[in-house]
């Protein structure tokens, strides 16, 4: 049985969407000072950038965490988180893409992509929070901010040989399959 690549990229967007989305709803730990919370849809976020691409990956982190700000009330975030972290999966999947063409390179990839989301996620919502709170106020939740970036790195690293054997398992299943 031969399978539609389309349809398997939408599922698999569609899942990481999900994932994402509860990853970020499912555990919260609320930062003192801020309005927001600490929780491990970084490493999803990461990941979907990595096991999707740049596009599918940004489609998923960036309407998976987006939803997650709508269905937890944080209205105003929706679409600075949407291009928040889409850009961050996007830019996982390429510097993955990159560094994936050796096996030793990739848990580096994972890294840098860990990297690229403490930057994007402290730097973005910085920006963004400044122009509704002040200065001030936002320099107070890039510390947190930081701080999920590292958990969310961390996470990822954890997660991704266990994903990846998933992964290989389901693509052999599939030539099996045809």
């Amino acid at each position: 049985m031969k399978t539609n690549n389309n349809t398997r990229k939408m599922v698999m967007t569609a899942l990481f969407m999900a994932l994402v989305c509860t990853a970020t709803m499912v555990i919260r730990i609320p930062t003192p000072g801020t309005n927001g919370y600490i929780h491990p849809g970084d490493a999803l976020v990461i990941l979907s950038g990595i096991f999707l691409g740049p596009v599918q990956g940004l489609l998923a982190a960036g309407i998976g965490s987006a939803l997650a700000d709508f269905l937890g009330g944080y209205l105003l975030y929706v679409p600075a988180t949407f291009l928040i972290k889409g850009l961050t999966a996007f830019c996982c999947g390429l510097v993955f893409q990159r560094l994936s063409a050796t096996a030793g390179k990739r848990t580096a990839g994972v890294v840098i992509g860990g990297l690229t989301d403490m930057v994007f996620v402290a730097c973005g919502y910085w920006l963004y929070e400044t122009c509704y709170y002040g200065m001030a106020a936002a320099l107070a939740s890039v510390p947190s901010n930081l701080i999920q970036g590292i958990g969310g790195l961390v996470l990822a690293v954890i997660l991704y040989p266990v994903l990846a054997v998933c992964r290989r398992q389901m693509e052999q299943e599939e030539k099996r399959l045809e």
